[in-house]
């Protein structure tokens, strides 16, 4: 594949698939391989991974999280918003999370799955927090570097931090700091992408679900990544909100919520709120 950029053309060459050289590298060194990590299963399952990594005879163990996270902390769903797809989909979204964020103090991630969202997220919630004399710091990403801003985000003690996909991982804030992780959309991936585009070419010509078994396993790891930066020991507690009313309202919608750790869940906005001003 091809890259143009201003005064160059690069040329890559990336393998489809992994899993036929990894296998063969596993029967060339006689030893133990162990993965772990707290997202590789989907809705229970190690399939995905084992499909990627060409690992199939391998013996699997999934354990229970020690955070309690039906006491601790909610996933909310809210009852209203319009297609990912609308123009007006980050208008709206504000207007959802600007009551959660002031429950809370400030004290919030917002993730989203692309730069030009982040910014327009980040330009409406700056306009909305001047029109009700808000002062709480926002920190977006590409305003310093990764390290600095998460420096200043747990210096406020009260600040948004706004930013895309780099933040959805690696990303440790312990403590009363984060009480609100907000998602605005499930992270599928760009089909444009070269090689995302080949693996499906390759899965679909083979008669396989693409969809099934690659793309929406993709999207639930990122998503359980993403989710994962709200509670990081026994002690902490919050709300993971996610905007995105499909994992509500589409057939595939369980599988992704189901991957999830398990949060009280609740479309209630009153009882969300109410549960944050005590936090």
């Amino acid at each position: 594949w091809i890259e143009i950029f201003f005064k160059s053309v690069q040329f890559n060459i990336t393998p489809i698939s992994v899993a036929d050289n990894f296998r063969r590298f596993q029967e060339n060194n006689d030893t133990a391989w162990i993965f772990t990590s707290a997202t590789l299963a989907v809705n229970s399952s190690f399939d995905h991974f084992q499909s990627l990594m060409g690992l199939e005879n391998a013996k699997t163990k999934l354990l229970k999280s020690p955070f309690n996270y039906s006491k601790n902390a909610y996933l909310y769903v809210p009852k209203e918003m319009p297609e990912t797809s609308s123009r007006l989909f980050n208008i709206h979204l504000v207007s959802q999370i600007y009551p959660l964020i002031v429950a809370a103090k400030g004290r919030s991630f917002i993730l989203s799955t692309s730069i030009k969202s982040m910014n327009e997220i980040t330009t409406l919630l700056k306009d909305e927090f001047k029109k009700n004399n808000i002062s709480y710091p926002i920190l977006t990403q590409g305003s310093g570097s990764k390290t600095k801003i998460l420096e200043q985000f747990k210096v406020h003690g009260n600040a948004i931090l706004i930013g895309s996909l780099s933040f959805w991982e690696g990303v440790d804030v312990r403590g009363s700091n984060l009480s609100l992780v907000i998602i605005d959309k499930l992270p599928f991936q760009s089909p444009g992408d070269p090689i995302f585009e080949s693996k499906i070419n390759m899965l679909s010509a083979k008669g396989i679900n693409a969809f099934m078994t690659f793309q929406l396993p993709k999207a639930v790891i990122s998503l359980k990544q993403g989710a994962g930066r709200l509670i990081r020991d026994e002690m902490d507690k919050g709300v993971l909100m996610i905007c995105d009313l499909r994992i509500i309202n589409k057939p595939y919608g369980k599988r992704i919520w189901r991957s999830l750790p398990a949060f009280k869940r609740t479309r209630d906005e009153n009882e969300v709120i109410d549960f944050l001003k005590r936090l």
